[in-house]
């Protein structure tokens, strides 16, 4: 039965997210309605662009702040959950996530059920854990960070969607190709913990906690709170190489040791001689002033979320 104390949420949800394009705004709103009306919560559900999700963010913070809502809800993959996250952040104010999203990292890293009905169960038990974000020239991640190929890559392949309506798939291996045609190598300066080194490298990869670069858990990550940033640069300096690496990648047998430089600290520095990166930061490709200032924030973010298995 509902409860009489009726917890009452602001429900932000990405239209362009793929579950909600894949299955329709009204046939979605309806399950949602009901799902949570069965769990006790009252949500006010909110269809909107991803360009309009941190502002939504902002009037239901203010909302819960003034006590007319209890917390807030996002729907949509990754990118969603970072546009409303970096609101939320170090406000106290706790984040339910409905994983509605193509690949949906972060919810399967803090141990969202991908089902809507267990996903909204989560929720309505009120346990809340608090999860570290990473941050870079002041935006906020709660996955990763990069440099190097992989956003030449997203921004090609963007253009390419626009350019001939291809899928998001498609666009990224033709978009790959092109990119490894060129093979972008960077001179990097990196500075972790009061260590400097100098780097030649095609890709710098800067994760909120440390990734797992083997099966079965290739590209996950067992903690959110060790309040530690994990920096990983490609030692490969050649076409093929890089392929050879992305291949391993896929099929997850990369060796940190011999594939990766592996850095790991509370803050970082990344500097070139370039004035201005391009910069993934979730998935967005984003352009930062050099050099880029990286840093943890430690249980910054409150999060709707099952007790973690690992103790």
């Amino acid at each position: 039965m509902p409860s009489l104390n009726r917890k009452r949420f602001a429900a932000l949800l990405n239209v362009s997210a793929g579950a909600i394009a894949g299955q329709g705004e009204a046939a979605l709103r309806d399950r949602l309605t009901s799902a949570f009306e069965k769990h006790g919560i009252s949500a006010n559900l909110e269809f909107l662009p991803s360009a309009e999700l941190g502002a939504a963010a902002e009037r239901a913070l203010k909302q819960v702040l003034n006590r007319e809502l209890d917390a807030v809800i996002v729907g949509g993959g990754d990118g969603s959950i970072q546009a409303v996250a970096s609101v939320l952040a170090g406000s106290g104010v706790a984040l339910g996530i409905l994983p509605l999203g193509t690949l949906n990292h972060f919810a399967k890293d803090i141990g969202i059920p991908f089902t809507l009905e267990a996903a909204i169960r989560v929720i309505a038990t009120e346990a809340v854990r608090s999860v570290d974000l990473g941050e870079v020239n002041g935006e906020v991640f709660v996955n990763n960070s990069s440099i190097g190929i992989y956003p030449y890559m997203v921004f090609e392949r963007e253009r390419e969607r626009r350019r001939e309506r291809l899928s998001k798939w498609t666009a990224m291996i033709f978009s790959g190709l092109r990119v490894l045609r060129y093979l972008p190598l960077f001179r990097l300066r990196l500075r972790v913990e009061g260590r400097s080194e100098l780097i030649r490298s095609p890709c710098v990869f800067v994760g909120n906690n440390a990734y797992n670069f083997t099966l079965p858990a290739f590209g996950r990550r067992e903690r959110l709170d060790s309040g530690e940033l994990c920096l990983y640069a490609a030692k490969a300096q050649y076409r093929l190489s890089l392929l050879w690496l992305a291949c391993r990648c896929i099929l997850g047998f990369v060796d940190q040791q011999r594939d990766l430089r592996v850095f790991k600290g509370g803050t970082a520095e990344i500097s070139a001689r370039r004035h201005w990166l391009l910069v993934a930061v979730d998935g967005e490709i984003k352009t930062l002033r050099s050099p880029l200032q990286y840093r943890t924030r430690p249980g910054a973010l409150r999060v709707f979320a099952p007790a973690p298995t690992n103790g």
